[in-house]
């Protein structure tokens, strides 16, 4: 439709504001209660513009109409009268924040609107510091409501609300305590939208001004949100979500946004430490690169194999494509593995089986589209915060949701279907799905006969999975079995995300391989309209290592080590012979070392005593290893335990790439310098090297890239120079002019025959049963406040929020055992032993508790078993036989 703004014709689409076709026109109006990504509230009328014929009006919230004629220039004292009005009720001070901390501030200079003559003495309303992270100052609160809003439409949390009556309402806390015991998440959404700086953060609250803005992505979870790092002096001031931030949106999590402070930790790293006389020594690094070289060269030189390296999900696509270039082309072996071993090489596997490439199918933002989430084995809510709050806007716009996870999490309570399987029967419950689809008619029968292969054997199978007998396998019922399965079957555009929960099992890669039968089913994958099958991945980078070839038999870009043509390939680029047969997983590695045929082992970025299971035959494996090498920003208990600990740089101090959960290169900048003596792990790998004699090639990261293109096909087109240019790619992406692929399998499917294969799987037991002696079953996950080992969490105001670990225990489970809240309680099981204090809680269901692993001290990985996936080595984490007891 087309408007007059101020003279000038606009053009704006059917449900557009007087405010869209003001900026239409190239201008701008206060908007102090207005967020383009919030509900419109209308109350502040600062943007009040004039309407020929209507008198002046709210541009944010009166729609606009074809033929109006909208006055902005004229009816600018209306709105200087309506900020001086804002103005005049608060202290002078609200003036005096910095312009670039105040929305009102910036347009108060626009407008020349200056506080009151005279000493206005306004009754103090107080503040709350009382969490580490938001700060609220109420006597520079206006009530616009747009932080309440913030809290409910783009995080989920109605932490908020606004109280009081008339010039004294202000914004609180929901549960009227203090802020820190409210039910905020500290995400920052509400200090990002608060238009007077009454809701701030710490580095905000210092007035001195920034210096530097980088825009760069987050180094926590695998989201792979885009935030915007303020410094100065080399120090950051504040973290914030990127308004066009390309999976964010905008929105943060209190990692990524708040949990920077460990950069400046005193435990810190800052020179390289070598073992002697049985202790860590500190070193320069001329002597710590010359000893693990020469060290080295003599492995290479007498037992290449006898060398392993565990790469990094934490590290950048650039590192982890030189740490495997060094394992093959230096040091002649293709024993090198990364951390998805332990999480998601079921997936890797599972999903290439099913569709022929290793991630998942969908961009995250096809969740916009979908009108039902079918979410298995994961709580982003903890895990993937973003993703968390994306989804829980999907269903509170409509979307059904359907949740298959032993814990009732945040969303399985507001799931239209909550599935609480027995961990480790996740087979059956996915077979019991299919078999519904196919009972009911709620299969796509016309996909199934022109892109796939397998519907035949399949269903034959699928007779032996009636509800009744899931029911029986698994504990659910079999009416919510049907229910789930006509929610997601009815679907027009269904979506299946998952997480650790289907595939750190025994049989997780059949858990991946007959969760995708539900979407081949029901065409919702390649050319259909649905939303696929998309893994969540734990790590920033735990999709870039295994896309960089930090596997042991696959090459960077999935190439197959068997694949001669790959060798060959990567042969030449490298001037080196690529080995010819496959490598050790880690379970292998650290089995190779017990057995005394490792000699030596680099670690890069991993803490594999408190993450890898079995903790006690992990120990015994770096024990036994003659030399053990570790790259790392603290003193872990890995690298307590190793013979060489390099000091590495943090990702806010890197430079490269990162590839997320749904395949999405991005960049990584350096926002801050690493404080001296530390060095990123690029520039380690390449000083052992040249300690070997040896150049590894590509100097800088951006070349890295750029030679892993030339070797890899999938990633062809993807450059430095070209992220920075057009902004994410998501692979594959074979050539200069392709854009990327966000939506896989479109034409055909990457298998030999262009065919989804459906997979019979039967249903098989897990690794560990209970018994009389082990009557519970543990299930591990990770919690919100922290991440991963917790080595950087826990060294930021995080642990202010969860200080430390808690065994959570059903309620009914907890009086029969005569636990209380808080009481310490010893966890046995048959691999080892871990005290912790109860949370006794409904999240768990009766004869199952729930620990995370992210503080060290807790030993809760001392419980876990060495079973691994069958097909991958992935370690069965979900479920370990444990007994209860008190501490005594």
């Amino acid at each position: 439709m087309k408007l007059l703004v101020d003279g000038r014709q606009v053009d704006v689409p059917p449900g557009a504001t007087l405010l869209d076709a003001v900026r239409a026109a190239g201008l701008a109006l206060p908007t102090l209660c207005h967020d383009d990504r919030l509900t419109t509230a209308a109350s502040c009328r600062t943007c009040l513009v004039d309407v020929t014929g209507r008198g002046v009006a709210a541009a944010c919230s009166t729609p606009a109409e074809e033929g109006l004629r909208i006055a902005v220039e004229a009816s600018r004292p209306v709105r200087r009268d309506a900020l001086a009005a804002i103005v005049a009720g608060l202290p002078a001070r609200a003036l005096e924040v910095p312009a670039d901390r105040s929305e009102l501030v910036r347009q108060c200079v626009e407008y020349g609107v200056v506080a009151p003559a005279g000493s206005v003495e306004f009754p103090a309303r107080g503040a709350d510091h009382s969490h580490p992270y938001v700060k609220l100052d109420r006597d520079l609160c206006i009530a616009c409501g747009r932080c309440v809003r913030a809290c409910a439409e783009i995080q989920g949390t109605f932490a908020l609300t606004l109280v009081g009556r008339g010039a004294g309402t202000v914004v609180a806390p929901g549960t009227g305590g203090p802020w820190v015991e409210s039910d905020c998440v500290s995400c920052g959404a509400c200090v990002d939208t608060c238009p007077t700086s009454a809701l701030s953060e710490p580095g905000l609250l210092n007035l001195l001004p920034i210096e530097r803005q980088t825009l760069t992505t987050c180094g926590y979870c695998g989201v792979g949100c885009s935030l915007e790092v303020s410094t100065r002096d080399n120090e950051i001031m504040t973290v914030r979500p990127a308004r066009e931030g390309s999976v964010n949106r905008g929105h943060a999590c209190v990692k990524g946004r708040f949990s920077h402070g460990f950069l400046g930790s005193v435990e810190r790293l800052t020179t390289p430490l070598i073992r002697r006389n049985g202790s860590l020594a500190p070193a320069t690094w001329e002597e710590a690169t010359a000893y693990v070289a020469a060290r080295l060269g003599t492995v290479r030189d007498t037992a290449p194999d006898g060398f392993a390296l565990i790469s990094s999900a934490r590290a950048t696509n650039e590192e982890n494509y030189l740490a495997q270039k060094f394992a093959r082309a230096l040091m002649g072996t293709n024993n090198v593995d990364n951390c998805s071993r332990l999480c998601h090489s079921p997936s890797a596997a599972g999903l290439t089986a099913s569709f022929g490439l290793s991630g998942g199918t969908n961009p995250f933002d096809d969740l916009d589209r979908c009108d039902a989430v079918l979410l298995v084995g994961a709580n982003p809510t903890a895990a993937h915060p973003v993703v968390g709050s994306r989804i829980f806007q999907r269903v509170m716009d409509g979307a059904r949701l359907v949740v298959v996870d032993p814990r009732r999490t945040f969303l399985a309570r507001h799931a239209d279907v909550h599935l609480r399987p027995r961990p480790g029967t996740n087979v059956a419950v996915f077979n019991g799905l299919a078999h519904v689809l196919v009972r009911e008619g709620l299969v796509d029968e016309a996909f199934l006969a022109a892109s796939t292969s397998g519907y035949e054997e399949l269903s034959g199978m699928l007779h032996d999975y009636p509800p009744d007998r899931v029911a029986r396998i698994s504990g659910v019922p079999a009416d919510d079995l049907v229910r789930a399965a006509v929610v997601y079957g009815q679907a027009l555009a269904p979506a299946i995300f998952y997480g650790l929960g289907v595939t750190e099992h025994r049989h997780g890669t059949d858990g991946v391989r007959t969760l995708s039968n539900l979407a081949i089913l029901r065409g919702a994958v390649g050319p259909g309209i649905g939303g696929g099958v998309n893994p969540l991945r734990g790590q920033n980078n735990v999709q870039g290592a295994s896309d960089m070839g930090a596997l042991p038999d696959l090459l960077p870009g999935y190439q197959k080590v068997l694949d001669p043509s790959a060798r060959s390939r990567c042969a030449a680029a490298w001037q080196s012979e690529v080995p010819p047969q496959p490598g050790l997983r880690i379970p292998q590695m650290f089995a190779a070392a017990r057995a005394g045929a490792l000699k030596a082992l680099w670690i890069i970025g991993e803490d594999v005593l408190t993450t890898d299971p079995d903790s006690t035959s992990v120990r015994a494996a770096l024990e036994s290893c003659p030399l053990v090498i570790c790259n790392d920003l603290f003193l872990s208990a890995t690298a307590a335990a190793a013979d060489v600990v390099f000091p590495v740089a943090a990702w806010l101090e890197k430079d490269g790439t990162f590839v997320n959960f749904d395949r999405r290169f991005q960049r990584v900048r350096a926002a801050v310098v690493p404080p001296a003596g530390v060095r990123t792990d690029f520039a380690v790998l390449h000083a052992v090297a040249a300690g070997m004699d040896a150049d590894l090639g590509c100097a800088t990261p951006a070349e890295a890239l750029a030679e892993c293109a030339a070797v890899a096909p999938l990633f062809g087109g993807i450059s430095h120079p070209r992220l920075d240019r057009d902004g994410p790619l998501h692979w594959p992406c074979g050539s200069v002019d392709s854009p990327g692929t966000p939506r896989l399998y479109e034409d055909h499917f990457a298998t030999p025959d262009g065919l989804a294969r459906l997979a019979a799987r039967p249903y098989l037991p897990p690794g560990e049963q209970c018994d009389q002696d082990f009557p519970f079953l543990l299930i591990t996950g990770r919690r919100a406040e922290h991440y991963n080992s917790g080595s950087m969490t826990r060294r930021t105001d995080n642990s202010t929020l969860l200080p430390r670990e808690t065994i959570d225990i059903e309620p009914g489970d907890a009086a029969a055992l005569g636990l209380v809240e808080g009481g310490a309680v010893r966890l046995s099981s048959r691999h080892g032993t871990a005290v912790l204090p109860a949370r006794i809680t409904d999240e768990v269901e009766p004869g199952q508790v729930f620990a995370g692993f992210h503080f060290p001290g807790a030993a809760v990985n001392n419980l876990t078993s060495p079973v691994e996936d069958e097909v991958t080595g992935c370690p069965e984490y979900k479920l370990t036989a444990v007994r209860l007891s008190g501490p005594g």
